[in-house]
């Protein structure tokens, strides 16, 4: 503590800065009392809205739920809107009392005074699971309670409002679009079909399901064009053999002829042949090509079928959800407390207030008195010479003042700080001043 390690000497500050600690002191009280005379009361109202989960299962096993957690946050966003809380400070009167201020300022002054919490199941989420909620708590900060309670109040019933008329529509609309959207993708994959079958027909001589039967019959042909030609070059060797004979006699001529026409039918069937041939081969090499388009189809229609599925299995959800609703049976939303008019308004009284600000006043006082004896360290008695110097003064002369007659009538006050006053000790006299200025100050504001 510096050179302030006794109470001789703790009571001699307190004698050197007393007018510094009664200023400080002083002005700490009269600004409590200003500011909390002048301090706006807050009232703080609260309604709590219950959320019941489902008491039918889903497909899972799981309580069928809708995410109350997005659906609260919509809701809240709808009721904050400016259109609702200009509605809101009109059917309440809010901040009649302040006509100067604007409606945009209004507007923000009521969004900020509310205020939605929200408070989770318990037990664990898994991972990728919705958050559940099991109750929500509206709070409405506000300077008059009854208006504070009535906001809350009115919030909360546009909650029960809003959720009951929107999960039917919800449903509703869930409904309609997964209907739609199943029927969409079933004309889709219809007419996809039908686009495959015409390309199958078109192309059905290249389909890979008689690819293998049309090779076999390419292999056939090519066995009988060698046939053919085998016997085609048999019959032309004997017709050559037959014209070189020097005379042709009748029969001859009529084997000539019959070998002729034997010839020329085989040519045909050659040439028939010849003509299957290229056609297979033709249908062959647009394998590659028909295989490419299939499997482009293919693709296409498996991505149907799996966004048909998806939408079968939502629109099932949906319409479970559907008769959920109708029945009363998914998430409900109930008014489990509502708010009512606070008696006493939030961050402590007037009192309080303006006493905790007296006894910061008379702390700051004597932080502020000792900090100036730190900032300013004069040996002022033998004990902090000797502490301080390690020298053992052999004479002390005290500091002489000259007597300054009294005022007629008046009281005459002791030099010496350790004399005590009235019989009493000076810092006795000083914290006795200090507790009526206090009790003084709480009483005028009380």
């Amino acid at each position: 503590m510096g050179q302030i390690q006794s109470l001789d000497e703790f009571l001699n500050l307190l004698s050197r800065r007393r007018w510094l600690i009664i200023t400080v002191t002083v002005l700490g009280l009269l600004l409590s009392g200003v500011f909390a005379k002048t301090r706006p009361d807050v009232y703080e109202a609260a309604a709590v809205i219950q959320v019941e989960m489902p008491t039918v299962t889903g497909t899972d096993g799981a309580p069928a739920s809708n995410g109350s957690a997005q659906i609260l946050q919509t809701i809240q966003q709808r009721l904050t809107t400016r259109e609702q809380l200009v509605a809101m400070i009109d059917r309440h009167g809010l901040f009649a009392d302040l006509p100067a201020l604007s409606p945009d300022k209004k507007i923000d002054l009521l969004r900020a005074s509310v205020q939605f919490q929200t408070v989770a199941t318990e037990g664990s989420q898994a991972f990728g699971q919705v958050v559940g909620v099991s109750a929500i708590i509206i709070y409405a900060r506000l300077g008059n309670g009854d208006q504070a309670a009535r906001v809350a109040n009115d919030l909360a019933q546009g909650i029960l409002d809003q959720s009951a008329a929107g999960q039917r529509n919800r449903t509703d609309e869930n409904v309609t679009f997964y209907t739609e959207e199943e029927s969409r993708l079933w004309q889709e994959i219809s007419a996809l079909e039908a686009e495959i079958e015409a390309y199958k027909t078109a192309n059905n001589h290249s389909l890979p399901s008689i690819r293998d039967a049309r090779r076999d019959e390419l292999v056939s042909i090519e066995d009988d064009q060698r046939t053919a030609l085998q016997e085609k070059l048999g019959l032309e060797a004997e017709m050559a053999t037959i014209q070189t004979t020097e005379t042709l006699r009748e029969t001859d001529r009529r084997q000539l002829a019959v070998l002729q026409s034997r010839i020329g039918v085989l040519e045909t069937q050659i040439s028939a042949l010849a003509d299957r041939h290229a056609d297979i081969e033709a249908d062959l090499a647009m394998a590659p090509e028909v295989d490419r388009v299939m499997g482009n189809y293919d693709r296409k229609l498996t991505l149907l079928q799996g966004q048909h599925d998806v939408v079968a299995s939502n629109l099932a959800a949906a319409q479970t959800a559907q008769k959920l609703a109708e029945r009363q049976k998914a998430e409900r939303y109930t008014l489990l407390e509502r708010a009512v008019t606070p008696e006493y308004p939030t961050g402590g009284s007037s009192k309080k207030i303006a006493v905790a600000g007296a006894m910061a006043s008379i702390l700051g006082a004597f932080g502020l008195a000792f900090l100036l004896d730190l900032m300013r360290p004069v040996v002022r008695t033998a004990a902090q010479m000797e502490r301080q110097l390690d020298l053992r003064p052999v004479i002390t002369i005290p500091e002489l003042t000259p007597a300054k007659p009294a005022a007629r009538g008046g009281m005459k006050l002791p030099d010496d700080p350790a004399k005590p006053l009235l019989g009493l000790p000076r810092f006795a006299l000083f914290a006795g001043a200090a507790t009526v200025l206090l009790l003084v100050a709480a009483a005028a504001i009380s």
